[in-house]
């Protein structure tokens, strides 16, 4: 199984749109929250070059945020990544 960790915030409409979506597949996967660690989230920004939360990672590789993982579900790719 593919190991799945959002990274969030609080408000997020996109970061729940992505874990509705990853509920919905009956996926599992591990939330940080960085709500009050600015800079834990100023670290990851600059580390992955993503300026905006969610941050999805599956299998230690950054798919991106909602519209990614969305767009990767729609096309099947999320399917291949995760048996990868």
């Amino acid at each position: 199984m593919a190991k799945i960790i959002v990274y969030k915030k609080n408000p997020c409409p996109y970061c729940d749109r992505a874990m509705n979506l990853l509920n919905g597949r009956d996926l599992k996967y591990e939330v940080i929250d960085l709500t009050d660690k600015m800079d834990e989230f100023q670290a990851l920004k600059q580390k992955w070059g993503w300026q905006t939360v969610p941050m999805i990672f599956i299998n230690e590789k950054l798919v991106g945020g909602y519209t990614d993982l969305k767009a990767l579900d729609e096309s099947g790719e999320l399917d291949q990544l995760l048996k990868g």
